[in-house]
């Protein structure tokens, strides 16, 4: 028997709508989440990537729904391959890093743990390295930003990167390249 979030999540056509839809029937049953994290780690790449924008619709309206799997997300984040699922791995990352750094919310900072963020270092780092779109790349800039001013290495490292690639870089990847970089300056200096 096929679930009821199955059938939300198998959409025919990636459209914001649909993928807005599934988000929607997913916030009004929120037993369904455990069920749509498997999805998102699924083997098969084209239902992953789906349940994964589901997912980011999902804690873009309600960030907080997702604090429960936290450790089952980032156990599971260095499988994560495609383009859609890092995509939308990267802004999880980045927005986990601006509410635990730049808002200091404290039900973040009870959840976010020491083993979720080296985890996230690395997953972020891998992806500056490798070759991985450019809104994957920016979220991981931002979230190894933030995650740097608690971890010293981190920001040599990042800015080292960054420079690198910025001579080749797309207009995205240089605008958000040079934020960071004046960010890592800015932080130094203080």
């Amino acid at each position: 028997m096929t679930s009821g979030l199955f059938q939300q999540i198998n959409y025919e056509k990636a459209y914001r709508k649909n993928r807005l839809n599934a988000a929607n029937w997913v916030l009004a049953h929120p037993d369904t989440l455990a069920e749509l994290i498997d999805y998102c780690f699924h083997k098969d790449q084209k239902l992953a990537t789906k349940a994964t924008w589901v997912l980011e619709f999902v804690f873009r309206q309600q960030l907080k729904l997702l604090y429960p799997f936290l450790d089952e997300i980032f156990q599971k984040l260095p499988s994560a391959k495609g383009d859609g699922q890092l995509r939308s791995f990267g802004l999880l990352c980045e927005l986990l890093t601006l509410e635990y750094y730049k808002k200091e919310r404290a039900e973040v900072r009870a959840v976010l743990t020491s083993k979720h963020k080296e985890i996230m270092t690395e997953c972020c780092f891998d992806w500056m390295i490798t070759n991985q779109k450019v809104a994957c790349q920016a979220r991981a800039m931002t979230a190894l930003y933030f995650l740097g001013t608690e971890i010293d290495w981190i920001h040599p490292e990042l800015a080292t990167i960054i420079s690198q690639k910025l001579p080749n870089g797309s207009a995205g990847y240089i605008n958000r390249g040079q934020k960071v970089l004046a960010m890592i300056s800015k932080h130094q200096n203080s």
